[in-house]
């Protein structure tokens, strides 16, 4: 499961008030103002917090409810499907059978899980006979009385005839995975020009058993087969292979999908719709592309490192990728960002179907990997709870690091490495939890950055200290023993520790089964030829641990770095080191490699002297970030311009954001490296930042410039120019982005919307309002802010429409962000509306999302 982009941010939010930050478009999230400490913040479309009032502060005891693994009374072996649709009904008529015996003990009952059904009739299968029998259903459990008591080595066979009705169902959802009832019809009438008619499923975690019965845990394993009846022009995707394709007399067509290898019954899928396939080959395997057939000439570009991926992670782990195919559909609206099916991944379709011109700005390469790399961890062995979560998705967001040091190098990783610990600090800002937490009130609590981006920095610590060659022979271990089974963390350790014969107990305890992480303070000093390195553990040690720490420090002489590995212990302990003279700089975790926050003393000469000798980018991007506060002593403005000329873009980018509104010596000459990167720079998120970086110089003109980049191809950077024209607009590009106003792109529409919030007529009232149905859900929250603000322009009498608009969307919108975006569009315009005072009380009083609640009550 890949988040969505909204699903990560309401789970990063802090507990301040910030004003929203304009989102960065681009296929990895990017800092967005220099970090005080040596962790990064990436930039972020929503900056709401969740309340105080719902955060639980870390240093208290969970008191949530223990979760174990389910209890296997039966083993599912086998389910086959037979359905077809009723599209206005938003109905599914299915027929299931079930194949299944005993786990242990004998049974003469099966208890299964199906929501919402209309139960139609079940029968047991014997021979060529079909016997009913009896059961009892209360719309979740069907608990069905079989013909006799079956042992364990008796498997017996049902089939089952039902009607799902998944728009019936009270759904529920979460921030990762915002809806639950399993089965999806997309614009099932075809009344919406804007959107095709499709059919998809979610099954994360247990939300399939709303679309046929089954018994929904990710303990259970099982082969399928499903049929699927549809309209002759539509095409199907499912698990497994296409095994046969029949045109039925009445002008629909049954396609039956076959999946051979065991897999649980959450990563069960179908989608259906007018899709342009595009194929691709891996060993002989089909691979392949379901895509809008308007994004059919660009689905190679998109999805065509797909084989190089799975031979990379193959040959990485050892064991092939041994599932029958590999297919990726996007599909509209869907619920999280993409989903691990096996064989048969589902993505949104804003992560994939791309342009060429976005594709100048980003590519997808992250979700992939994600989701593939899930056909080892998630599908091919698959955790045994949601409290084990972590072995799925700490192990696919590592792979996005795995492929981009294989792909991109060593300083694309490290830069990712470095965005997700932010990611993850952001959250424990709010909320500690062990990794792997057998206390939860719901299980998709589970999803949350902890889960994802701690798991995946945890892991990378793994590997650090015990070395490749170990790391990914430890995870071939785990993945033969394990395989088509469900594991949990103890096998996961249990394969490192036969690998390497050390006991790692005490590395799995402390980071994957406590809470927190550690909080360093490093000072040092230098004494008759030793270093006296001083490392402090302030971390609340009641409820985090204090930490065993094997750590790389490396000390510079004469311009020669050595290396020291030392072992941090103790809450205050100090390490002698020889040197023979004072060094030049001392560097704590020089690889960035630890999962922790760190404040590490250093002088400004000690962090120049850092930037000059890096050995990698971080080390350059720590020292920009700890040195952007002396941006007007010569030395360290010489330094960023220095920064400006990297090879790596991101250094270069940061560079430049810490040259916003610089006043020192080299003005003149910053500003036209500034400017010359905001034309040259080959990278769109460099030029992008460049102009933000020179809009924010205040009485200085740079139109010129943003003018200009209005005819950059990159909408990145167009976007860019359009939100520094909103600063200071100009006659001569009024026309210009006058001429923008029927664009699709996303990031143009929310740059447009920040522009006309500043600068906007009558006429863009109109606009607002006629757009609001093309603006990705992601860009409400920000869109809908923007048109409260042009209102206040906007005489009183005439914004009947908008406000009327705003109420609907604050009411009804089943994202949550999209409704906080319209609460306070409406929040805006109270001084001079006072009547809206009420009507804001009665939203906030009407509203059912305690993440809404708690941020309204902060509002008043």
């Amino acid at each position: 499961m890949k988040y969505s982009v909204l699903g990560i941010l309401s789970l990063v939010l802090t507990c301040h008030l910030a004003a929203p930050a304009q989102a960065v478009k681009s296929g990895k999230k990017t800092p967005d103002k220099p970090a005080h400490k040596k962790t990064l913040t990436a930039t972020l479309p929503v900056s709401e917090p969740a309340s105080a009032a719902v955060i639980v502060p870390s240093w208290l005891p969970p008191t949530a409810p223990t979760q174990p693994s389910a209890t296997i009374v039966t083993d599912l072996l086998d389910t086959k499907l037979d359905v077809r649709f009723d599209w206005a009904k938003q109905w599914l008529f299915g027929t299931a059978t079930i194949t299944a015996r005993p786990h242990f003990y004998p049974q003469n009952q099966l208890v299964l899980d199906a929501r919402g059904f209309d139960v139609k009739s079940v029968r047991v299968l014997t021979g060529n006979k079909e016997k009913n029998l009896t059961y009892t259903y209360d719309k979740r459990k069907l608990s069905i009385t079989l013909d006799r008591q079956y042992t364990r080595t008796e498997p017996y066979q049902l089939r089952i005839t039902y009607i799902a009705k998944p728009n019936e169902l009270q759904t529920g959802g979460s921030a990762a995975i915002t809806s639950d009832k399993g089965l999806y019809f997309i614009n099932p009438l075809g009344t919406d020009k804007k959107k095709p008619k499709q059919l998809w499923t979610q099954g994360e975690t247990e939300a399939n058993s709303a679309w046929f019965p089954t018994i929904d845990k990710p303990n259970q394993r099982m082969t399928q087969e499903i049929a699927m009846t549809v309209d002759a022009q539509f095409k199907t995707l499912s698990n497994g292979l296409l095994i046969s394709s029949k045109k039925n007399s009445d002008g629909t067509r049954t396609d039956i999908w076959k999946q051979t290898l065991p897999a649980a019954p959450y990563l069960t899928m179908m989608a259906v719709g007018d899709f342009a396939v595009i194929s691709d080959t891996w060993r002989g395997k089909p691979v392949e592309y379901y895509v809008s057939p308007k994004f059919q000439s660009t689905a190679k570009e998109v999805f065509g490192r797909t084989p190089e991926m799975m031979e990379f992670f193959s040959k990485k782990l050892g064991v092939d990728f041994l599932w029958e195919k590999y297919a990726q559909v996007a599909v509209y609206d869907f619920v999280s960002g993409a989903m691990e099916n096996t064989t048969a991944v589902t993505i949104r379709q804003e992560e994939t179907q791309l342009d060429r011109r976005q594709l100048l700005d980003r590519n997808a390469d992250d979700v992939i990997a994600h989701e593939l790399f899930h056909h080892w961890f998630g599908d091919y062995v698959t955790s045994e709870s949601w409290s084990n979560l972590p072995l799925n998705e700490a192990f696919a967001d590592y792979s996005e690091y795995l492929w981009a040091e294989h792909k991109y190098g060593p300083d694309a990783a490290a830069f990712i490495q470095q965005q997700k610990l932010g990611q993850y600090l952001d959250e424990a800002q709010s909320k500690r939890e062990p990794l792997v937490r057998y206390q939860y009130t719901d299980r998709e609590d589970m999803f949350d950055a902890h889960s994802y981006q701690k798991g995946g920095r945890v892991l990378h610590m793994l590997r650090k200290y015990v070395g490749d060659e170990a790391f990914f022979t430890a995870l071939n271990r785990y993945l033969t023993q394990n395989k088509f089974s469900a594991g949990e963390i103890a096998e996961l350790r249990m394969a490192f520790e036969d690998v390497t014969g050390e006991d790692l107990m005490w590395f799995f305890d402390q980071w994957f089964l406590k809470r927190g992480h550690p909080e360093l303070r490093i000072t040092h000093s230098y004494t008759n030829g030793q270093v006296a390195l001083r490392v402090k553990q302030v971390q609340d040690s009641i409820f985090s641990p204090i930490y065993r720490l094997p750590i790389t420090v490396t000390t510079w002489v004469n311009n020669q770095p050595t290396e020291h590995r030392i072992l941090v212990t103790k809450a205050d302990q100090t390490f002698s080191i020889v040197a023979t003279q004072r060094p030049n700089l001392v560097k704590f975790d020089a690889e960035a490699q630890l999962l922790a926050d760190v404040e590490e003393e250093r002088t400004q000469e000690e962090l120049l002297y850092q930037y000059y000798h890096a050995r990698n980018c971080l080390q350059k991007y720590e020292a920009i970030n700890l040195l952007h506060n002396k941006i007007a002593d010569l030395a360290v403005s010489s330094m960023m311009r220095n920064a400006l000329a990297d090879e790596f873009w991101g250094v270069r980018q940061a560079a430049l954001q810490s040259l916003r509104r610089y006043k020192g010596p080299e003005g003149n000459a910053v500003r036209k490296d500034i400017q010359r990167l905001a034309v040259e720079d080959k990278k769109s998120q460099v030029r992008a930042t460049a102009l933000t970086t020179l809009s924010s110089f205040q009485n200085e003109d740079f139109g010129s410039a943003y003018t200009a980049a209005l005819s950059d191809s990159s909408y990145l950077v167009l976007g860019s120019a359009i939100d520094a024209l909103a600063k200071a607009p100009t006659v001569a590009s009024r026309e210009r982005i006058s001429a923008l106003q029927t664009t699709n792109n996303p990031t143009l529409l929310v740059a447009l919307s920040n522009y006309y919030s500043l600068n906007g007529t009558a006429d863009q009232y109109d606009w607002f309002i006629r757009r609001v149905n093309d603006v990705s859900e992601d860009d409400l929250y920000t869109y809908l802010q923007n048109f409260g603000t042009l209102m206040l322009r906007m005489p009183p009498i005439e914004r009947e429409k908008g406000i009327q608009r705003l109420e609907i969307l604050a009411r009804t919108h089943p994202r949550y962000e999209a409704r906080l975006g319209a609460y306070k569009g409406l929040s805006l315009l109270t001084a001079s509306t006072p009547t809206l005072k009420a009507t804001l009380q009665d939203i906030k009083a009407k509203e059912k999302d305690q993440r809404l609640t708690s941020i309204y009550s902060l509002l008043q």
